[in-house]
């Protein structure tokens, strides 16, 4: 069975910073495309930023130049670094893994709580 497990959440002040993990199992990692997605309450799931599996990135509007995210293939495993985060940024974040057509369905973690406040 396909996991995808997120650690790293947390409370934090605004203008903090946050590393958040996910680790990937029993899936071919490298040729997915990572994905972290957030939700806020009251509000639709959003996407935060993707890596391809050649590195590709692409980020929401909302956290360009905030947020970085970066993979390892050898670790299986996909980070989110969030700096000067503020208290929009608080959400449910979740990872997802997107396989190439062919390969199946979509994959989701179960998320982290980041929450931002003084």
């Amino acid at each position: 069975q396909v996991t995808l497990v997120e650690s790293g959440g947390g409370l934090v002040q605004p203008g903090g910073s946050l590393r958040l993990s996910c680790a990937a199992s029993r899936i071919i990692f490298s040729i997915m495309t990572m994905g972290w997605y957030r939700q806020a309450p009251g509000k639709q799931r959003e996407l935060v930023a993707t890596i391809t599996s050649s590195r590709s990135t692409k980020y929401a509007d909302s956290v360009k130049g905030r947020f970085t995210i970066s993979r390892d293939n050898a670790k299986n495993t996909v980070y989110l670094q969030m700096n000067s985060l503020k208290p929009e940024d608080t959400a449910l974040y979740y990872c997802n893994a997107h396989p190439p057509r062919g390969y199946g369905d979509d994959y989701w973690g179960q998320g982290t709580q980041v929450t931002v406040s003084s």
